[in-house]
Order: C-alpha cells, then sequence, then structure tokens
C-alpha cells in the first residue's frame, strides 16, 4: 500500500513544489520510491497549470533536485486518499482544517518544520515570492532541515503498517 504525502503553500508555486522535490530526493535515497508518493498542491487556483517560479526552479537545479513541476489547487475531496498533508505555513494549515471534511482528515495535516527539531516555536516557512533570491535559498534550507525528520516519521509509518 502506498504511502501519499501532499505538500501545501499558497499557489503552488514556490515553497509546496520546492518541498515535494527535495523530500522525493531523499524517499529516492531511502529506498522508499515504490512505497511513497509526493505530491503538491496550493490553498488557492492562481497559478493552476503554470510551473514553478523560476526562482525555485533555479535554486532546486543548482541543488541537484529536479524542478519539473505543474502548479494546481488541493481539493477536500483529495483527503481520504492521503496520508498526510504538510502545510508550508499556520496559515495553510488553518485553510486545509476548514476544508477536511472529518476530523480523521484534520489530523492527517501537520506543519513540514514541525520535522525539524532545531526549529523552535516559529513553524512557518516564510514565503519567498515577493523577495530575491535569498529568499529562496533560505526557504529550501528550511526544507531540507525538516525533509529527514520527516522521512524518519513516514518510514516509522509505513513499518507499522507492514509489522
Amino acid at each position: 500500500m502506498t504511502y501519499r504525502v501532499c505538500f501545501v503553500c499558497t499557489g503552488n508555486i514556490c515553497r509546496s513544489p520546492m518541498a515535494e522535490h527535495v523530500f522525493r530526493a531523499r524517499v529516492s535515497e531511502a529506498g522508499l520510491t515504490g512505497a511513497v508518493e509526493v505530491d503538491s498542491a496550493g490553498t488557492g487556483g492562481w497559478h493552476e497549470g503554470d510551473g514553478a517560479d523560476p526562482r525555485t526552479v533555479s535554486v532546486l537545479d543548482a541543488h541537484g533536485y529536479g524542478s519539473q513541476h505543474t502548479a494546481r489547487r488541493f481539493l477536500a475531496s483529495w483527503f481520504p486518499a492521503l496520508d498526510l498533508v504538510i502545510a508550508l505555513d499556520e496559515g495553510h494549515a488553518r485553510e486545509l482544517r476548514a476544508l477536511a471534511p472529518t476530523p480523521e482528515d484534520a489530523a492527517k495535516i501537520r506543519l513540514l518544520r514541525s520535522y525539524d527539531p532545531a526549529a523552535g516555536a516559529d513553524l512557518d516557512v516564510p514565503d519567498p515570492y515577493y523577495g530575491g533570491p535569498e529568499g529562496f535559498e533560505q526557504c529550501l534550507e528550511m526544507v531540507e532541515a525538516a525533509s529527514g525528520g520527516l522521512l524518519a516519521a513516514v518510514s516509522d509509518e509505513i513499518e507499522e503498517r507492514t509489522a
């Protein structure tokens, strides 16, 4: 049974595609490609059909990640098929909780940086959209820092299912 993770930010062109590609690389490195499906979406549909922001693509490419992407909007109907819905900031988490059809679906929502033990109290990944390239680099650093903890949690879940 495939474990499904979807990363969610505002427009699905900066933070969530970055998290999707970084986490997909971690899943591949761990040999879990067939066991874990990784995707992303936005809370809004402004950029549906667009590729990732060119600055996101540039940062991902510069660090050896894939960057192929088509933006889309998260739909409440996806909840039953997902195991984890990873919000990039608290605003996204609130919007997703409001969309969740059941309490069980709402319980699937987590903040990405909650998987980074060094994150401290601020668990938001700041939106780099209105800034320069340094914001995209900072976003990548935060995503990478949380991806190891997320991978460990997903691996534990997969082991529990198969035990």
